[in-house]
Parts: structure tokens; C-alpha cells; sequence
């Protein structure tokens, strides 16, 4: 109120109402629907999302209200005191098949080559609901099948139910207005705005949303069955955001990336960009340790790699530099962090990273490091930066360095070199001694997002060739190098993270929170 006081925040009161004859007490401003969910009341729906505006168009989640002439929508209509709702009575069952029928009246019997098949809300309803033979003697309205809408967005018109919710998506979380619905009746089909395609950095959750098999992603188009996936749940690496993300894999492969349910923190959405971060995980990998260029054995390599070190670290600490990576896992920094402290006996720790790029007020952030935060925690104020160590390797104050996880250009100045990484990339050709790393997707252990929240990664393939966890390198390291170390797995370095790290101490290796969204994929975690 201008000029005075605010108004006080007056808390909403409980409402009492009767479904399906019990009584039944909820917080006002709830729709029925979000009503009966709570109470484990099945009704259907196809335009209704809980991240999306209810706009009451596909009319199947159809319920009784006593004093009501007719059926109305549960979605989008709130709860009221006194109110008496019936979700199973016949007259609602028939109306629910009708609507059922007439969305299934132009849509195409495609289901075998339809890359929802076995996650599309169409069919389950059908099979649940209705399982009646068609009364459609095949006269169907014919629409486009294969519309190009954007850079990631295949479209077939045909299978368009008109729900809107990619329209919603697009102006409710990109704030971009791409699509639109044009014409009328039976030949109103869903394209892109005038002038416009689907190009929005969202575009994506469109897929997502589409309860059929209208909108698909040419990434994964054609690729893999649902039922043939497995799911399991992690973080997105591909900034700082760190959205919540369930992997979907078949025979060690990554398929695709979407999004998992986390209302703090990218409630039922993620970035484009983000999607298609685990393509650098199956490129390029470095299979085995290698000594000059050589494949060799794990012992060999970890014995010359500790023989390397501690002759460096012999002949000078202050010349022995440990670089560390914003993309590695907390449990991967701590323990390298411990290796140089203890081990190496020195305090030349840096943290580099991939660059910064764009961003938004959305999700995305202009740090496109998932774990700068947990780095900058676990490092200490003593922690260095990538320009520190430029500086340092230009000026020849450095002249041996540790490498985990980062391609660095060594320059002539550098005398040893052994590098810990997951790509056959510069450090790998100039390192007396390379070890494979395993990336966030092959292991157990968390990153710290921008926001200072410590989230679970859970592996969801083995590890390719023979790489291992930066941990569990660390501490064979350590091993070589006459330490008693006895960290048995990733839990066990966590547990200590928290013991050191005040802003940490209260994180919890526990399950992750599971998605609230329709998901028929294999369960992992």
C-alpha cells in the first residue's frame, strides 16, 4: 500500500469439500484435479501440465460437481467449501469415453513406427478407459507428416491432438511466441508463428510436454524404443545451474537427456544446450594409460606417474602445480586437492574450466561449469585461477604439472607432465603419463550449482575402456606415492567432504527426488 503499512499476509485457509463421497480437506487455490491427485484419485488429462497454465481444452479429465448441470473440467476449476465432486459415476465415464473417441477420430493407427510408442498418454488412456474398437470407418482428415519446425523439432500434424501445451511451453517458460494453432474444426493443426520457426533455446521441452508422438526430437527420432531405456537419475553438467536431469541409456550409450522434476531448482525444465552434453561423452575417449604415447597397464603407468611426481616434488614443491577442473565432482577435487597437500607437498592448486558464454534469467547460466561452486568450497581461499597458472607456466615458476580433467597447451618450460583426462586431447600427446578419467555419467558423486545445493550423480554406464573415477585415481596415486589412503568408494569421500567443508556438512547422499511426470523408461537409483 503506497504511503504506508504493506498488508499483512493473510495465510489461505483449508477448504472442506466431499470426492467420490468422503470428506476431503485441501489448501484453497487448488484445481480438482491437483485435488484428487493428492488423495490418489486417477483422473485423465491431456492439455493439463503442473508447470503450465490450464487452459481447459481437450476436456478429458471431465468430473460431476452436485449443483451443475453438466460435467466441467477438473483442471480448471479450483476447489470450494461444501463443494461434492464425483470422479467415477457412469454419466462421467461415458462423457470421458466420448471425448476419448472423438480425439482418436482423425489421429493415425502409426503407433508401431511412432517414436512415443510405449510413453504416450494417448495410448495409455485408450488402454485404460476406453479399449474399444473405433467407430471411424477410416474417412480421416490427412495433414502434413514430416514438418521441419527448427533446428531440433520435427512435427507430424496428423498425430496433433490440439492439446497446446507446446504453444504454453514456448510462451510461458522461453517467453518466446513460435507456435500457434491456425484454421478451424477438423483442419486446425498446430505450425509456427509468421515469420517465426522453433528455434527458441527451450525448444526441446515442446517434446517433453507433447503427450503423443506429434513433436519429436531429430536427435533421438527413430533411435531407441522407450521400454528399451533405462533411466537414472542426475544433473545436467552443462553450466552451473545444474537442472535436474534423468539419463536415458541402452547398451552403455546415452541416448537422450530430460529433465527431472526439482521445484527449486529447474522445476519440470531444462535448456536445449544442456540435452546434448553427453555427446562428448562417447567422443574421442581415452580407452587406456598410456606412458609416452603408449598403451600400457593401470600399474605401470600409476608407478611412473608416482615416480615422475615425487621426483618433482623432491627437487622443489614450489615448481609442482596441481590443476583441478570446475567440471569435476566434488569427491574427484577433494581428493586430488588432499593428493597435492599431503602428498605432492604443495599449494600451487588450480581450478580451471570451460569459458564462460551466454545465459538468460531463466536457467541458463553464463558459467558453463557444473561445479565451480563445490571447487571454490573445497579449494579454499588458497585455490588458484586458470590465469594464475598461465602466468605461472609462461614465467617458468611451474615446470611440473599434474593435469586432471582439462586440456592445458604445456609449453616448452614444462619438464613433467601427467595428465589425468577423459579425451585424447593436446595433454594426452605431451604427457609422459596419461590416465583415463571417467566422466559425471559413469560415476557416483555430486556436483554444487550455483545456488550452493550439493546434488547426487548416479552412474548410468560403466565407465568406457578402462578409465576409472577421479577419486579412486587419486587415491592409487596417493597409494604409490606412500600413502595409506582407504577410501573404499565415492560415498566414503563425500562423507569426508562434509566433515571438512562447513558449507557442505549438511548435504545428504541420499535418493534423489524422483520425477512427478509420465515416464515409462527403466528405473535406475
Amino acid at each position: 500500500m503506497a504511503g504506508g503499512m504493506p498488508a499483512p499476509v493473510v495465510p489461505r485457509a483449508n477448504v472442506k469439500m466431499v470426492i467420490d463421497g468422503q470428506a476431503r480437506e485441501f489448501p484453497a487455490g487448488l484445481t480438482i484435479l491437483e485435488a484428487c491427485q493428492r488423495v490418489g484419485i486417477k483422473v485423465p488429462f491431456f492439455c493439463w501440465h503442473p508447470g503450465l497454465s490450464a487452459p481447459a481444452v481437450c476436456r478429458q479429465c471431465l468430473v460431476e460437481i452436485k449443483g451443475f448441470p453438466k460435467p466441467i473440467p477438473s483442471c480448471y476449476t479450483p476447489v470450494a467449501d461444501k463443494m461434492e465432486v464425483v470422479t467415477n459415476s457412469k454419466k462421467v465415464f461415458d462423457v470421458r469415453r466420448q471425448m476419448l473417441e472423438f480425439t482418436l477420430l482423425n489421429h493415425p493407427i502409426d503407433c508401431p513406427i511412432c517414436d512415443k510408442a510405449g510413453e504416450c498418454m494417448l495410448q495409455k488412456h485408450y488402454f485404460d478407459w476406453d479399449a474399444r474398437i473405433a467407430r471411424n470407418d477410416g474417412g480421416k482428415v490427412r495433414k502434413a507428416k514430416v514438418v521441419d519446425l527448427g533446428r531440433h523439432i520435427v512435427l507430424d500434424q496428423e498425430r496433433c491432438i490440439l492439446c497446446t501445451r507446446c504453444i504454453r511451453v514456448c510462451n510461458e517458460v522461453a517467453r518466446q511466441q513460435d507456435l500457434v494453432m491456425a484454421f478451424r474444426g477438423d483442419r486446425q493443426l498446430l505450425t509456427t508463428a509468421p515469420g517465426r520457426r522453433l528455434d527458441n533455446p527451450y525448444s526441446l521441452n515442446t517434446v517433453d510436454v507433447c503427450p503423443v508422438g506429434a513433436l519429436t526430437a531429430k536427435d533421438f527420432r527413430f533411435s531407441m524404443r522407450a521400454w528399451e531405456l533405462w533411466a537414472t537419475p542426475s544433473v545436467c553438467p552443462g553450466c552451473a545451474t545444474g537442472c535436474n536431469i534423468e539419463i536415458h541409456a541402452a547398451r552403455n550409450v546415452i541416448r537422450r537427456l530430460v529433465p527431472r522434476l526439482n521445484p527449486a531448482v529447474n522445476k519440470y525444465w531444462m535448456c536445449d544446450d544442456g540435452r546434448l552434453t553427453y555427446k562428448t561423452l562417447h567422443e574421442n575417449r581415452l580407452a587406456a594409460p598410456m606412458i609416452a604415447g603408449a598403451a600400457t597397464s593401470w600399474g605401470a603407468a600409476l608407478t611412473e606417474a608416482a615416480r615422475l611426481l615425487g621426483q618433482a616434488r623432491d627437487k622443489s614443491p614450489a615448481t609442482l602445480g596441481v590443476v583441478l577442473s570446475a567440471q569435476m565432482t566434488n569427491e574427484d577435487i577433494f581428493a586430488f586437492s588432499r593428493l597435492a597437500t599431503e602428498c605432492l607437498r604443495t599449494d600451487r592448486v588450480y581450478l580451471v574450466g570451460a569459458p564462460d558464454g551466454w545465459c538468460d534469467d531463466i536457467l541458463v547460466s553464463a558459467d558453463k561449469n557444473p561445479n565451480t561452486t563445490g571447487a571454490k568450497l573445497i579449494g579454499g581461499p588458497t585455490l588458484r585461477t586458470a590465469a594464475d597458472l598461465k602466468r605461472d607456466l609462461e614465467a617458468g615458476v611451474v615446470t611440473a604439472l599434474l593435469l586432471v580433467g582439462e586440456a592445458v597447451g604445456p609449453p616448452d618450460s614444462l619438464q613433467t607432465l601427467v595428465a589425468v583426462t577423459a579425451h585424447q586431447d593436446p595433454s594426452v600427446a605431451a604427457a609422459q603419463v596419461a590416465l583415463p578419467l571417467a566422466m559425471w555419467a559413469e560415476v557416483d558423486g555430486s556436483f554444487t550449482n550455483r545456488q550452493g545445493k550439493v546434488q547426487r550423480l548416479y552412474a548410468a554406464l560403466a565407465p568406457a575402456g578402462q578409465s576409472r573415477p577421479g577419486w579412486e585415481t587419486a587415491v592409487r596415486l596417493a597409494r604409490a606415492l606412500g600413502a595409506a589412503w582407504t577410501y573404499g568408494d565415492a560415498k566414503q569421500v563425500f562423507g569426508e567432504v562434509c566433515a571438512k567443508v562447513t558449507l557442505i556438512s549438511r548435504a545428504d547422499w541420499g535418493k534423489p527426488e524422483m520425477p512427478v511426470q509420465l515416464r515409462f523408461a527403466n528405473s535406475r537409483g
